[in-house]
Order: structure tokens, then sequence, then C-alpha cells
């Protein structure tokens, strides 16, 4: 046996239907297009949906405009407050600290964001990658120290 001899086994292809073949070949006259309308006329397949009056269904829907972007940054939000209940007095917050504290999965995972929200009153070293104005008042105040990490550093 040799590859010209293969043959699919009796019974697993179908001949295609051959359409518009005359009556007898039971697809003849309007080839199973119906009488009349769109449909049976050549060229009829630009519009996919026809819907009589109706506004179409596509146009229903809200259009989304736009784009989102796929190399966005996604900071990891701490507020003061958050470093008020969670810290001691004295404590270094950084990205680190902050997974192993369960703000976040794993070190690497997003920068970290301070944000002003609460009070403090404890002296914390805070370690981020962006922190507010208001943030840093309150850090300052409180007697702490704040350093800004570069994008990418999980220390």
């Amino acid at each position: 046996m040799e590859l010209h001899d293969i043959r699919p086994s009796q019974g697993s292809r179908r001949a295609r239907r051959r359409a518009g073949r005359g009556i007898s070949a039971g697809r003849g006259k309007t080839a199973g297009r119906g009488t009349k309308g769109a449909g049976s006329r050549s060229g009829s397949g630009g519009r996919l949906y026809r819907e009589g009056g109706n506004l179409p269904f596509v146009r229903k829907l809200p259009f989304k405009r736009g784009f989102t972007n796929r190399n966005r940054l996604i900071y990891v939000e701490i507020n003061v407050e958050d470093i008020e209940a969670r810290f001691d007095p004295g404590a270094e917050v950084s990205p680190s600290t902050l997974a192993e504290s369960g703000f976040m999965k794993s070190a690497g995972d997003s920068p970290v964001v301070v944000l002003g929200r609460g009070k403090l009153s404890k002296a914390v070293s805070v370690r981020a990658h962006r922190i507010t104005r208001g943030a840093l008042e309150k850090i300052e105040a409180a007697g702490g120290s704040v350093t800004v990490l570069e994008l990418g550093t999980v220390k």
C-alpha cells in the first residue's frame, strides 16, 4: 500500500449538493434561495442583519469609545491611616513589608503610591514609588522619613 492507494472509509465523505442544476437535482430552479427578495439575488451578502424597520441591534448597543492601554501602571494605594493602623512606630513601610502585611500579593506585583487620607502619629520610614504632597507632609510632621523608589524597584 502506498499514499496514492489511501481512500477514506466508505460513507465517511459525502459529495456536496450542487444547487441550481435542474429540477431533478433536488435544488433546481431557485436553488434554495426562495422566490423573491434581497436574499434571492446575487450580491446580496452585504448586510448580515435585516430587522425590517427596527433600529438594528448593533446600533442599539452602547458604543465603547477609546482604547485600553495594555501598558498602563496600576498602583497599589496605601493611605496614611492604613500605615497608622498596621505598622508600629519606627517601622519601615516598603513594598516588601506591605506584601508581608497583606496589602498586596507580592512585592514585585505593582508600584506603591502613598495617599494622604487619615492621620499619622507614629514616626515611620516610608519607601514608595509615588507619594502625594499631603501624605509627605503628614509623615514628616510625625517625625518619619520618605524615600521615593524608581519604578521597577521592589525594596
